[in-house]
């Protein structure tokens, strides 16, 4: 009895955590998926002045370590920064920010990356079709979706699995600002083993459901 509602008690404090670190993460993979799949589908299709060089950064910023990404956004929101008037450090808003910048670039290179072997073959048909414009983006997209989802799916895992930089402009707050990670992070070092293991098994379990749709969906479309 005393270890069942022990166990009450730990769900009673991780619900708020389980619900803050999905909402940070699919704010910011949404923000990232739109902005990154719909510019990078045309620049897989288009050859530029300066494309090679924006591939290159984006490379790099695609290894940034969180840590450094979390300091830029911290500097930037603080109350000397440029953006300090908005008051958005140590709230959900400054993490969703920084995961949305952390993985931006991800979605951006693997959208680049993975269209730009398929993207012109679809465009030349399409132009030969008599489409034009949007409709050619469109049914690139349309062709192009299970890849979508697998680059989501990546952006996702890489937004719910952080926690430096979430830390860093989050502060960690109980009841506001905490996530899994941090959760789990707190109470390692707290020597709580029992609550970072429980919560690290639903995050395990979040990631499995995610990586299970996205295999479900590409053998639906398949068939």
């Amino acid at each position: 009895m005393l270890f069942i509602e022990s166990m009450k008690e730990v769900f009673k404090d991780i619900n708020p955590v389980i619900a803050m670190s999905l909402t940070v993460s699919l704010s910011s993979t949404c923000i990232a998926s739109i902005v990154g799949i719909f510019i990078g589908i045309p620049a897989s299709i288009k050859n530029f002045k300066g494309k090679t060089g924006i591939m290159r950064i984006t490379d790099t910023l695609m290894s940034l370590p969180p840590v450094l990404m979390g300091l830029i956004v911290y500097v930037m929101l603080s109350r000397s920064g440029p953006f300090g008037m908005l008051e958005l450090l140590f709230t959900p808003a400054a993490m969703i920010i920084a995961q949305t910048l952390l993985i931006l670039p991800i979605v951006f290179g693997l959208t680049v990356s993975h269209f730009s072997k398929i993207a012109l073959e679809i465009r030349k048909t399409c132009l030969s079709l008599g489409a034009e414009g949007k409709n050619i983006i469109l049914t690139i997209i349309r062709e192009g979706r299970v890849q979508i989802l697998t680059i989501i799916t990546v952006a996702f895992g890489r937004a719910i699995s952080e926690v430096g930089a979430v830390m860093m402009v989050g502060g960690n707050i109980k009841g506001y600002t905490r996530v899994m990670t941090t959760y789990i992070a707190l109470e390692t070092g707290k020597g709580n083993f029992r609550e970072a293991a429980v919560i690290g098994f639903i995050l395990l379990g979040i990631s499995f459901l995610v990586n299970y749709m996205l295999h479900r969906f590409q053998g639906g479309d398949e068939t």
